[in-house]
């Protein structure tokens, strides 16, 4: 059984998989609180329903779209998140998980396309960073910045500098919504010549920040 939050089909407005068509499995719980957290709703451990596996990838796969993310919360906090996962791969051609990287992400499948959410020390959670899960990361995963300052940026490139030159996975670096200019962070990055792509929430974009189950 995992607790579920919700269940939708949306359009991936983040990573660089962004505008596909995606099922979003988003698992209720996270263990941490983000100063910039979009998905509040679902921090609570009790703020889902108790599902079935079997029901869960049931209704993924009725949805029918080639993409399917999960995402929380903090889905690795579950001890069911594994096994989902392994399932998932098992019928959906591509699964993704966004984690915070708090936790360890040493037994996630390696099919899965792991999005590691590396915590600045705008979000207020920076000590919870679980550096160890680096050597984890293939070329199709990907490290996420969400930046909410100068401050933040200058110490992502140090990290980026101190411990990501020999990653095969993509950095991205995304403007926390409503506090960092993009416009400021892209030129920020083609000034130092950063090996990152940058990105925005395109769903925001679409749909406007207060939107939810988009």
């Amino acid at each position: 059984m995992l607790n579920i939050h919700e269940i939708y089909q949306s359009i991936q407005g983040e990573s660089t998989l962004v505008g596909m068509p995606c099922t979003f499995v988003r698992l209720a719980g996270c263990p941490l609180s983000c100063g910039y957290c979009d998905t509040a709703q679902a921090i609570p451990f009790d703020s889902g329903q108790a599902s079935t596996m079997h029901s869960i990838v049931e209704k993924v796969q009725a949805m029918g779209n080639p993409l399917v993310l999960v995402t929380g919360g903090e889905p690795l906090a579950q001890k069911g998140c594994i096994k989902l996962l392994e399932q998932l791969c098992a019928v959906i051609p591509i699964v993704q998980l966004e984690t915070s990287g708090a936790l360890d992400i040493s037994a996630v499948p390696i099919t899965v396309r792991k999005v590691v959410d590396i915590k600045t020390p705008g979000s207020g959670e920076v000590q919870r960073n679980r550096w160890q899960n680096l050597q984890y990361l293939h070329a199709h995963d990907e490290i996420k910045f969400v930046l909410t300052s100068r401050d933040d940026y200058d110490w992502c490139k140090q990290v980026i500098q101190e411990r990501l030159q020999d990653t095969s996975a993509t950095i991205l670096l995304s403007p926390s919504w409503g506090e960092q200019s993009a416009a400021d962070l892209s030129a920020w990055i083609l000034e130092d010549k950063l090996p990152v792509r940058m990105q925005v929430q395109m769903h925001k974009v679409i749909w406007g920040a207060e939107a939810i189950g988009v």
